[in-house]
């Protein structure tokens, strides 16, 4: 992440995987919700499918999740039952640069990324625990998030 920034630019930010993107709830539904979700879940594994490029500031290159039933599990209990279009849209995924960069600059830090890790595309990672985050979705430069709440999952 630090050598992609360093060549492409963008905001640091905590390596992360989004289980549920921006919804607008009080603080207090978040967090009931939030503790809702959480509960009975385990520590799972999360396994890289490949190194990717979205179309937009937060999902400009990232590492593609294998949507495993762990992965769509944790979706679906975090969400509820409202998930309805999202759900086919849903792609468990690991940020590694965010920005507005053209095609063929993300092509580019696609590639830095293998080269600064020929293992990336195969890596598995622990999900050990989850985060509630308040963001606002307009600040590029991510000073206003503010973390909520952690719950530690209890091992596998």
């Amino acid at each position: 992440m630090d050598g992609l920034r360093s060549e492409f630019g963008g905001p640091e930010f905590q390596p992360h995987v989004t289980v549920v993107g921006a919804i607008t709830l009080t603080e207090q539904d978040a967090l009931s919700k939030f503790n809702s979700a959480c509960e009975g879940l385990k520590a799972y594994l999360a396994t890289v499918d490949r190194v990717a490029a979205g179309t937009f500031f937060y999902q400009c290159v990232y590492l593609l999740l294998d949507p495993t039933s762990e992965v769509r599990y944790l979706f679906f209990n975090s969400c509820g039952h409202g998930c309805g279009d999202i759900a086919a849209a849903y792609m468990p995924h690991l940020s590694l640069l965010y920005g507005d960069l053209t095609d063929e600059e993300k092509k580019k830090a696609q590639e830095k990324a293998l080269q600064l890790d020929d293992s990336i595309n195969s890596l598995s990672f622990e999900i050990s625990s989850l985060e509630l985050w308040k963001t606002d979705t307009e600040d590029n430069s991510l000073k206003s998030w503010e973390k909520i709440s952690e719950f530690n999952l209890s091992p596998n």
